[in-house]
């Protein structure tokens, strides 16, 4: 008997041991935000007080004292990538956020340490970065949350909003880098078998005008693979921008005749966007010249005439195309002649 309590108590100590806190609603509840700029991700993590009717800056929040700007744990901001905070550069990676309120200008603090409890233990040996905001006057809102204001092409506001101010902080990202250093690692794994992705990468570089030589090293390889028209009029338009163009035009000719006539067409709907008009209308009518039983092919040349307001040209085009058009194009094409004959 004196066995059967003494297992009982220890069955019942080994219990309250391993027991654990039954999950309950926090009174500051968990929120986060994600925004994404390029391909970089900007991910906050944070837990959202409540003001109620509380005074916050100066009293609950005091001035001249680092703060977790949130609630409960730290307050945690992840870059996918490296950006720049305010004009200042911080490497990819999560930091603890933390600010110093005053009654006009912040300090925003990004920390090595992104697991600690709050700003207790904040120690600014581990800052990333240091930059200083101005904060706005702002509608009361009772909840502190963060949002993304005013997203570009290279850059995002985050703003943290609580009671009646915000604090804006500026985030910019140099995107064709950072798609740069994607296309590299994407490059060794599937896609590098293949060629349509180093023709990719090429044409990124041509475009925003970066890493030339990387270019022509992946336009190469692209060739390597299979040699086609999209490969070579790439390899062609790089050697363009590098001033050789003769050398351009001799590749160019040869891109000419691997294309297809879906190809021809694209290019010269690219030439015509690039407002290259007249090399559009030659591209259009060697596709007409190679491919005549195709509507599509006077459609492009009757569209490229229009755009230089050559009617009559445009007109009698149209026509052709209406000839030869299915069922489904055949309205848009009459439509578009009478707006012609009326002019």
């Amino acid at each position: 008997m004196k066995r059967i309590i003494t297992l009982l108590i220890f069955s019942c100590s080994i219990t309250v041991a391993q027991q654990r806190d039954l999950k309950m609603p926090q009174v500051s509840q968990a929120a986060k935000v994600m925004q994404r700029i390029g391909l970089t991700d900007i991910t906050i993590s944070y837990n959202s007080p409540l003001a109620k009717g509380r005074k916050i800056w100066g009293d609950l929040v005091p001035y001249n004292e680092v703060w977790r700007a949130g609630a409960n744990e730290n307050t945690v901001i992840t870059f996918s990538s490296d950006v720049m905070v305010e004009g200042k550069k911080i490497g990819a990676g999560s930091y603890g956020l933390h600010m110093i309120p005053t009654t006009d200008e912040w300090t925003i603090i990004f920390s090595k340490n992104a697991d600690a409890w709050g700003s207790f233990f904040n120690d600014e040996k581990e800052d990333a970065l240091r930059v200083n905001v101005k904060t706005e006057q702002a509608e009361m809102q009772d909840w502190l949350d963060y949002t993304f204001r005013n997203p570009q092409e290279n850059g995002v506001s985050v703003l943290l909003r609580w009671e009646k101010l915000a604090v804006p902080v500026k985030i910019t990202v140099d995107v064709p880098e950072v798609v740069f250093e994607s296309m590299k690692k994407e490059l060794t794994n599937i896609n590098g078998f293949f060629w349509p992705g180093f023709n990719q990468a090429a044409q990124y570089c041509i475009r925003k005008n970066i890493h030339l030589d990387q270019a022509a090293v992946w336009v190469d390889k692209s060739i390597a693979i299979q040699k086609n028209f999209i490969n070579l009029n790439t390899k062609a338009t790089l050697l363009e921008k590098q001033n050789k163009q003769k050398q351009a035009e001799t590749l160019k000719a040869e891109a000419l005749t691997l294309a297809d006539e879906t190809q021809l067409n694209a290019y010269g709907y690219d030439l015509l966007n690039q407002g290259r008009n007249n090399e559009a209308i030659e591209i259009f009518r060697e596709n007409v010249k190679r491919y005549p039983a195709s509507w599509n092919v006077y459609d492009s040349l009757a569209e490229a005439m229009e755009r230089i307001r050559d009617n009559k040209g445009a007109i009698e085009n149209y026509r052709k195309a209406l000839s030869k058009a299915p069922d489904s194009q055949k309205k848009r094409i009459t439509e578009t002649i009478n707006k012609l004959n009326e002019k």
